[in-house]
């Protein structure tokens, strides 16, 4: 399965956990998922603008979206980080990626992605970024509070 496809089902069951009420978004984890959102958007812009990027520069790009999906996750728990969690998974793959030809080194197992794959990616992150703004679109739960947030109140 490719990673626009697991992105997608990702995608598809946190909205449905969220219709269903499953899934009652915190305002800490709404603050946070827009903060991810847009951190995404900053890393991974429109296909025309990622396409004129030198391969290095989106192979950056990418990895930068990794770290941000990181961050993120290592700053809440619950659903959103199980979210969180299967968006990296499903962007593992960049990690084996590199832009550099090995000149005759080793590459410690990493290949050069082909145009295709840079684009899967890509795709892939902006499905990301259009999830994270329909999570955090639903309501907030108001006697939600995040346990962190609960610990600093007492």
């Amino acid at each position: 399965m490719d990673m626009r496809r697991i992105v997608a089902v990702l995608a598809e069951e946190a909205e449905q956990q969220i219709q269903d009420k499953v899934w009652k978004l915190a305002s800490s984890d709404r603050a946070l998922a827009l903060e991810t959102e847009a951190r995404l958007r900053d890393v991974v812009g429109p296909q025309d603008v990622q396409q004129a990027l030198p391969q290095i520069k989106r192979l950056e790009h990418l990895r930068e979206t990794l770290a941000v999906l990181a961050i993120s996750l290592a700053r809440t728990h619950g659903r959103l980080a199980w979210f969180l969690s299967g968006a990296l998974n499903a962007l593992e793959p960049v990690l084996g990626w590199r832009a550099l030809p090995s000149e005759g080194g080793g590459t410690f197992g990493t290949v050069l992605p082909s145009p295709e794959e840079y684009l899967e990616a890509e795709d892939a992150v902006r499905r990301l970024q259009d999830a994270l703004a329909q999570i955090t679109a639903q309501s907030v739960d108001p006697g939600s509070v995040h346990p962190d947030q609960r610990a600093n109140e007492a």
